[in-house]
């Protein structure tokens, strides 16, 4: 796999209920009151928003977010992006004993010129950016919700 491409495999485990879980990650607009490293997010509508983000490295990136799949029922969650990142985002909620399971698996490529650039020696780096990242995500998410 070229340097530039990436899949990442998240879980998460929230003391809450799915219905709730789920309710909070298909509103992209209040992704910033619980996620400290979206830093914002504009353009809103029904099935688009684009998202300013930074984590722990000093740069930003601007990613598009179209939905492509909301089944509350069945726990599933997907969008493509486009921008710094080109790909694809799936979640997959499910109940767990401790209250919601949320799987999240990506595959993106770096459009970013920056990252494009040091993706040859930096590639682990940026997946322990993307790592913390989505640590405080979960972190986040749990405050809000338990």
């Amino acid at each position: 796999m070229p340097l530039t491409k990436y899949r990442f495999r998240t879980a998460w485990t929230i003391a809450a209920p799915a219905p709730a879980v789920f309710e909070t990650l298909v509103d992209i607009a209040g992704y910033p009151d619980w996620w400290p490293d979206v830093r914002a997010v504009s353009g809103v509508d029904d099935e688009t928003a684009e998202l300013s983000c930074r984590a722990t490295l000093p740069f930003t990136l601007t990613l598009c977010m179209t939905r492509v799949e909301q089944d509350k029922s069945e726990g599933r969650l997907g969008v493509s992006l486009t921008g710094d990142l080109e790909g694809t985002l799936a979640g997959r909620l499910s109940e767990h004993v401790h209250g919601t399971r949320v799987e999240i698996a990506q595959r993106v490529v770096a459009n970013k010129r920056l990252l494009r650039a040091l993706s040859p020696v930096a590639h682990p780096v940026f997946r322990a950016n993307h790592a913390a990242m989505m640590r405080r995500g979960q972190r986040g998410l749990r405050s809000l919700l338990t």
